[in-house]
């Protein structure tokens, strides 16, 4: 028993970000597939699976110079209820992932729900595990779209302290 705890605790860590999009959950599938589930049950990496939950006031832009000092007050009585369905997304997407992660007989992963923006979230992550890989999804934005949203992977692919795997879907013909 000590000597697996020991073996844990020198195992390298991946950390795998999900959100609610299918692509996300694609590429903790293909992660699974690719580097988990050949080697069950002696996986290379400790598994940490992220989801990074918005604040309720970003989800909503309470900084956009749109709202009005009057309409303070209905933001403010919104907030709950906002912070109440980011919480439902949350929890849909850590089961969906535990989900993904027990069909491909995967089960000691740790699961965190991290609130604030993604990019700062993962990399943050990476540095308070040690992580040596990080893998996000690509949602494939053209460039004007990606310079206007920014752009998760492009933003832990240059900020995060370790290797970021992007991982796309392949294209289908049609």
């Amino acid at each position: 028993m000590e000597d697996t705890r020991q073996e844990r605790q020198r195992q390298e860590v991946m950390v795998v970000g999900v959100d609610e999009s299918e692509l996300s959950l694609y590429a903790l599938q293909w992660t699974l597939d690719r580097f988990f589930a050949p080697y069950a049950p002696h996986f290379p990496f400790k598994l940490i699976v992220v989801h990074a939950k918005p604040s309720p006031t970003s989800a909503i832009s309470l900084g956009d110079p749109v709202i009005e000092l009057g309409d303070i007050t209905g933001v403010i009585e919104v907030l709950p209820i906002i912070d109440a369905d980011l919480k439902k997304v949350a929890a849909w997407v850590t089961q969906k992932a535990k989900d993904i992660c027990n069909s491909r007989s995967v089960h000691d992963v740790t699961f965190q729900v991290m609130e604030g923006d993604a990019r700062n979230v993962l990399c943050d992550a990476v540095e308070k595990h040690h992580a040596s890989v990080l893998v996000v999804g690509s949602r494939g934005h053209g460039a004007i779209k990606r310079a206007v949203l920014g752009s998760v992977s492009d933003y832990c692919s240059h900020h995060a302290h370790c290797t970021v795997m992007i991982v796309k879907r392949p294209k289908t013909e049609g």
